[in-house]
């Protein structure tokens, strides 16, 4: 028997990436003429896994969130990885809202992926291994037949398929 090949599926940011997104946005709302002086914020909680922003109105916030969203699209992350809530007024009237950070698959979601690709009806082998997925083939044509799949659906996550071997 042919030795069997496999592929994860992942859903990795890169914090570093992340960071340089949020300190190029502020640099920029500071210099932005329409937003120099509005006292907007943007701020990276590392450990919590979160981006704030905090502005005056509703306005100026999706203005800020807009520079952020181009920053973050410059440096190669997927805006699914921002998981944004729903605007909350803080104190002084100004307005703020929190994003989260995917970082690994949830538990639902890998189910629904894992379903997906036994439903190809493929001979494949899904595992989900904590926050990744593994699939098992003995023929790599099987496996890239898996991951144009999955390319071609949307989960609410980016997804990277690494170590394929």
């Amino acid at each position: 028997m042919a030795k069997e090949q496999s592929f994860d599926i992942v859903s990795q940011v890169d914090m570093q990436e992340i960071d340089n997104a949020v300190q190029q946005a502020l640099k920029e709302v500071s210099q932005r003429y329409d937003l120099k002086d509005t006292g907007a914020t943007i701020s990276l909680d590392r450990k919590a896994a979160q981006v704030t922003v905090t502005a005056p109105s509703d306005f100026v916030l999706r203005q800020v969130k807009d520079v952020l969203a181009s920053k973050l699209v410059r440096r190669g992350i997927d805006l699914k990885a921002l998981g944004w809530g729903s605007p909350q007024t803080a104190s002084g009237g100004t307005v703020r809202v929190t994003a989260t950070i995917v970082n690994g698959i949830p538990d639902d979601v890998a189910r629904k992926i894992s379903k997906d690709v036994r439903d190809l009806k493929r001979k494949v082998r899904v595992a989900v291994e904590g926050d990744k997925l593994r699939v098992f083939s003995a023929s790599r044509d099987e496996l890239q037949g898996v991951i144009a799949h999955l390319k071609a659906q949307d989960y609410g996550i980016p997804l990277q398929f690494t170590n394929y071997r």
